[in-house]
């Protein structure tokens, strides 16, 4: 299992919500790619990053950090919001980012998905973000009425190859992740799964190893000290 530690970006800052909430934001770096050299230096190979404010309204505020990191670290970066065109799909492949997660126009615009695919491949990844069971879109602030088991299998009959599946309720509120909706999307499908949301201690993350699932995503737990990187790093070994 793959290991991304994660930075959500806001108005240049790496920042993390509490359960999507944009009223419940906490600063904890001015300068994100100081936080992206930590996990180079802690031996992370993999580092998943959000735009919130692309999130929200589809454009690209942060796109010189996200550049920045791309190539003055050796992480691969991959990066989720605001992606909803293939402007926007191409101008962070160019980059330098290794994949981009498509969320809401995954749900809204079938046609782009199915093109960014064509063009991408496996650059492309589908974030699935569960809200009581439903997929959640535009940075979280709507959900939508697609179930969220449906909506993967029909990723997979559309050639997707990896989601990122986020229970929002989790997020951020370090109280767990939710194990068992995991073990049964990796029983489910033969998709690269990488879990998000909640992963709160070492148990957490030797528990979803356990799963043979691709990669999990460590956030609010690193920034608090919850979680060492290293330790975590050596976990999956």
């Amino acid at each position: 299992m793959n290991i991304f530690p994660a930075i959500d970006l806001f108005d240049g800052k790496g920042v993390r919500l509490l359960k999507g909430n944009y009223e419940k934001m906490t600063v904890y770096s001015e300068n994100p790619i100081e936080i992206a050299r930590d996990f180079e230096s802690c031996g992370a190979k993999y580092i998943h990053m959000v735009d919130l404010e692309g999130a929200k309204d589809g454009s690209t505020p942060n796109l010189k950090i996200v550049e920045q990191i791309a190539k003055q670290t050796n992480l691969f970066v991959e990066i989720g919001g605001g992606i909803r065109n293939m402007e926007t799909a191409d101008k962070y492949i160019n980059c330098g980012v290794k994949r981009i997660i498509l969320g809401t126009a995954a749900i809204n615009d079938r046609e782009f998905l199915i093109k960014a695919i064509e063009k991408h491949g496996d650059k492309v990844a589908v974030g699935v973000d569960i809200n009581e069971g439903c997929v959640a879109i535009k940075g979280w602030t709507e959900t939508s009425n697609v179930d969220a088991f449906e909506f993967c299998k029909e990723m997979e009959t559309l050639g997707v190859k990896n989601i990122i599946c986020t229970d929002i309720s989790k997020d951020g509120a370090m109280q767990g992740t939710n194990r068992e909706l995991y073990k049964k999307l990796s029983d489910e499908f033969t998709l690269d799964i990488t879990a998000s949301g909640g992963v709160t201690d070492l148990s957490d993350i030797i528990a979803l190893n356990k799963m043979n699932l691709y990669g999990v995503i460590i956030g609010k737990a690193y920034y608090t000290g919850a979680i060492k990187l290293k330790d975590a790093l050596e976990a999956v070994k």
